[in-house]
């Protein structure tokens, strides 16, 4: 290897550790920030994050509750009819080797 290929990777090497030492200093600076606002409560924190990535809702009405609700169970019904029939198949497949001996 030529000398500049060499201080070619070493200087990648290097910025790469200082580019994820800094993401790493950034992430920690923000999880503890957040954690400081909600009164150092992780439950609280991963609660507040799950609403803002949408991933959780707040309901206001018990109507709204029950409508996020029956979706969810007709998502798993659907889910359960597509699937069944292929789980059926697996557990009833046939070997094709094996005989009983009378």
């Amino acid at each position: 290897m030529s000398k500049d290929k060499i201080n070619g990777k070493r200087i990648a090497w290097h910025a790469s550790i200082f580019c994820g030492t800094i993401i790493s200093i950034w992430t920690a600076a923000a999880f503890l920030s957040g954690l400081a606002q909600v009164n150092w409560q992780v439950s609280e924190l991963l609660r507040q994050y799950l609403i803002a990535v949408g991933l959780m809702q707040e309901f206001h009405t018990m109507s709204d509750f029950y409508t996020h609700i029956k979706g969810v169970e007709y998502i798993i019904a659907v889910l359960f009819l597509g699937a069944f029939p292929a789980f059926y198949n697996y557990l009833n497949k046939s070997t094709g080797g094996v005989t009983a001996k009378t």
